[in-house]
């Protein structure tokens, strides 16, 4: 017969109530920790936040993806957040590799990989290159990608001189380029309540300066076009078609470029799907990664 304090004690393990906890900070090489948040049981969900955030920006998606018997883990990528923050290179193929790392340590499998904006271009390195190591499937919300910036064969979305306005404002007045950013990041002003703007502001003035130009850098130069044919593993693009950062263009291009993947147009939602739309868009990747 198990004992009161048995019986607690598994249903503690079970519900992921702290007992043994989990690692928070997990390194990736000498002198650069990343902060992940990990709970739960069950399929791996892991989610990569987009430029400036951590991986406090799913603090939405967490408790309804747990209570749906996942183990969540959010990276939070270096240079971001409550990570390390190195001087050195931001490339796409850094975050991917540092990525790779987490999921070797915390010997993942079958999982499904999301990303947000930055993040899902990110993804979509990390699931070209995973041969099945790790990812079973992608989702993709709000991402920028294939290509962020604009070019001879891509007309879509920003031109690159609005990128190095970008970085010359971030070096000059990096919390005004954080606060104009805020203003384009839903389908209105007033579609976030002052208390969200403000929680998401803080989170995004944790980075580093020297992180914030650096991946904006990465996302004017990287062409990711490459890296969709790669990809054969189910994808859903969850995408509002109101985005003014990552234009609805932007998610029929990835659709396009990805051989198994389909669309989640968020009608009335703009860069923000996650908190603008989150009943449907926790539920959307919930089934999804039920499938």
């Amino acid at each position: 017969m198990k004992t009161t304090g048995q019986m607690s004690m598994k249903r503690s393990s079970k519900e992921g109530i702290p007992g043994v906890a989990k690692a928070e900070y997990i390194e990736v090489e000498p002198n650069v920790r990343l902060h992940v948040t990990d709970g739960g049981e069950g399929r791996p969900i892991v989610l990569i936040p987009g430029w400036p955030l951590g991986d406090e920006m799913y603090e939405y998606q967490y408790k309804d993806l747990i209570n749906n018997n996942f183990r969540v883990i959010g990276i939070t990528l270096r240079g971001f957040g409550k990570s390390d923050k190195p001087y050195g290179s931001y490339d796409y193929d850094v975050h991917a590799s540092d990525i790779k790392k987490v999921l070797d340590k915390l010997d993942i499998r079958d999982a499904v990989l999301g990303g947000f904006s930055m993040g899902g271009a990110i993804a979509i390195r990390c699931a070209a290159e995973d041969n099945g190591a790790h990812i079973s499937k992608l989702a993709l919300f709000g991402a920028a990608a294939p290509i962020w910036t604009q070019r001879k064969d891509f007309p879509y979305n920003l031109p690159t001189s609005a990128v190095d306005d970008l970085i010359e404002l971030n070096y000059r007045d990096r919390p005004k380029l954080l606060s104009d950013f805020a203003k384009i990041f839903s389908a209105t002003e007033t579609s976030l309540n002052e208390g969200i703007g403000s929680w998401l502001n803080g989170i995004c003035l944790s980075a580093s300066s020297h992180a914030t130009a650096q991946c904006l850098i990465a996302l004017r130069d990287t062409d990711l076009r490459t890296d969709l044919a790669k990809i054969k593993i189910p994808t859903v693009i969850m995408h509002g078609r109101r985005d003014k950062i990552c234009s609805f263009d932007l998610a029929e291009q990835m659709k396009a470029g990805i051989s198994d993947s389909h669309i989640v147009a968020f009608e009335n939602s703009g860069h923000s799907l996650f908190l603008e739309d989150t009943q449907k868009f926790n539920a959307e990747l919930i089934t999804f990664a039920q499938q």
